[in-house]
């Protein structure tokens, strides 16, 4: 039985003020109790990583990053590399979320090359991966999730991909209030787990957390759980409010 992870994604919202008392919020909520039947991480932005981190001390809370870039060090101005996001004391590290995909401009190779970079510095990175509404019109989600995970996970090892969480999130569905029908969602992360099955075995395929990202709420968690292939949920807006996420968390 894969035990569930919850991830929030603050993206670019709070203050450091705000920030602190979300984590304080979050924490306060969430009992040990709770983490012997959930995994839990929160992603706030860069510039917070350190406050959150004194906030969430002595829980078994995660921190995690929304993006790394892809080298080490060096003249990449604005840049925060996987190395920098473990210093500080990093469990994961978002990859590819459509908002760096269609707003960023990021491709499946440099997606390849930031997973890369978070698994050398010993981060978990969470591969996203989802198709544009016109793409679902048009009958294209399986093509489009196909060509995403394959080159993304392009030239890495069974090992390696069995120290990375997957995500899927329909674009359409992120941000909009619209969510995939939980008959949506099994379909695709069915179909993920397929792909990671003929790259890298029915093992790891077995073992693989395939994340649900895209207007999660606690009015429709509980349904989308219950699919047998989705292990968790990538949070955006309902992250944001501590009540809102410890209801999320405790879906079961």
């Amino acid at each position: 039985m894969r035990k569930k992870l919850m991830m929030g994604n603050w993206k670019m919202n709070t203050c450091l003020k705000e920030a602190v008392e979300l984590a304080s919020g979050i924490k306060r909520l969430l009992k040990e109790d709770v983490f012997e039947k959930v995994s839990v991480a929160i992603c706030p932005p860069f510039v917070y990583l350190l406050d959150v981190k004194d906030v969430l001390e002595g829980s078994d809370i995660k921190l995690g990053a929304q993006d790394a870039f892809y080298e080490a060090s060096g003249a990449f101005t604005g840049g925060i590399s996987a190395g920098m996001l473990k210093d500080v004391g990093c469990d994961y590290a978002i990859i590819g979320h459509s908002e760096r995909r269609h707003i960023m401009g990021e491709t499946d190779e440099i997606i390849n090359k930031k997973l890369r970079a978070c698994l050398k510095e010993g981060l978990t990175p969470v591969l996203c991966v989802g198709e544009l509404l016109n793409q679902r019109e048009s009958g294209q989600t399986g093509s489009v999730i196909t060509s995403q995970v394959r080159n993304g996970l392009k030239g890495f090892s069974a090992d390696d991909i069995r120290r990375m969480v997957v995500a899927y999130e329909p674009v359409w569905a992120i941000g909009t209030g619209k969510t995939a029908t939980q008959a949506q969602a099994q379909e695709v992360h069915n179909m993920i787990r397929g792909l990671i099955s003929g790259i890298a075995g029915p093992a790891v395929a077995g073992e693989m957390l395939i994340l649900y990202g895209g207007s999660v709420k606690p009015e429709n968690i509980k349904e989308l759980m219950s699919a047998p292939d989705i292990d968790g949920a990538l949070v955006g807006g309902a992250s944001l409010k501590a009540d809102s996420f410890e209801k999320i968390v405790k879906y079961y």
